[in-house]
């Protein structure tokens, strides 16, 4: 479809805060499930810029203007049918306070840790806040050695915890020294962070990660230019090249899914969550709208099979 529409909205449910759109017709590693045309007013949140998916399809998202929200995405015949909001509201600082929009607010990043904690990872201010609930307060976490050095707008994007329970993260703009092509990265964790390095598609950044349980990550990359817009890909990192990558090591990925607008419309893609659910592999991304009456706010469902396509 060179048009980069999912085509015909069915229509939106009474519940629902998107209108939900058809699968369209995909080969090798994925294969679609629709998505929604999402109302950021009825979700309580726009601007997404990370997503979390847990095993219910309850997606928890974040936006660039410090603000949260939760909904069920349900599921119809296997095709996304409605997506119920749950519950929204702003981040808060440390004291449980309203982090106001812009320099101080602009979340980017989201990551669920298996106690349950969630980590929110910013940028313009570059640190990392870990909330017990996403109602409460904040609290600083050590970031990534060197993410002080991150562009203004162009630090932590990509945030994930691995099957192994390490952290996975990549500065959208902060290149090794001498390797302009490259973008730092880092596996474990506060007091533990490895440098290493990711290698995009030539002209795109990293914006989102997302670990797979057999030990592998999805890596989501965008690019955008004046005359071409937002294209993008999803691009996957199999489990051994992960727990071979030693520090300095460079990681790069295969690529399972283009995001150009021939067949998956073409959007400013910023976030990448994957689930196991009744016993599929499900990927969910989301697209950051700007709060543009010119973009569109999207959520793309998939199916992914659970060993690569060759």
């Amino acid at each position: 479809m060179a048009s980069g529409c999912l085509g015909t909205p069915w229509g939106p449910e009474p519940r629902s805060a998107g209108t939900a759109l058809p699968p369209v017709p995909l080969t090798g590693a994925l294969r679609s499930l629709g998505g929604f045309e999402i109302d950021t007013a009825r979700l309580g949140a726009g601007g997404l810029s990370g997503i979390h998916l847990d095993d219910s399809l309850l997606a928890t998202m974040i936006d660039d203007r410090a603000r949260w929200a939760q909904a069920r995405i349900l599921l119809r015949d296997g095709r996304a049918a409605a997506l119920e909001p749950i519950a929204s509201g702003p981040l808060g600082d440390g004291a449980g306070q309203a982090l106001p929009p812009g320099h101080a607010g602009d979340a980017e990043a989201l990551a669920h840790l298996p106690d349950g904690t969630w980590l929110v990872g910013f940028e313009r201010w570059h640190r990392i806040r870990a909330y017990r609930r996403l109602d409460g307060p904040g609290a600083y976490v050590a970031p990534p050695p060197g993410l002080d050095r991150a562009p203004f707008n162009a630090a932590l994007e990509s945030l994930t915890v691995l099957a192994d329970g390490r952290l996975f993260a990549i500065a959208e703009g902060l290149a090794p020294e001498g390797a302009p092509e490259l973008r730092r990265a880092w596996f474990g964790g506060p007091g533990g962070w490895v440098a290493l390095a990711w290698r995009p598609a030539p002209g795109m950044v990293p914006v989102d990660a997302a670990g797979l349980p057999d030990g592998g990550a999805l890596v989501l990359e965008r690019a955008f230019s004046w005359l071409g817009g937002f294209t993008g890909r999803l691009a996957r990192v199999p489990a051994g090249a992960i727990v071979a990558a030693r520090p300095g090591a460079v990681l790069e990925g295969a690529e399972i899914l283009r995001l150009d607008g021939t067949v998956v419309p073409a959007e400013n893609y910023e976030g990448v969550a994957v689930a196991r659910h009744d016993g599929r592999l499900v990927v969910a991304l989301v697209a950051d709208d700007n709060h543009s009456l010119f973009q569109r706010s999207l959520m793309l469902l998939f199916e992914m099979a659970d060993q690569p396509v060759a």
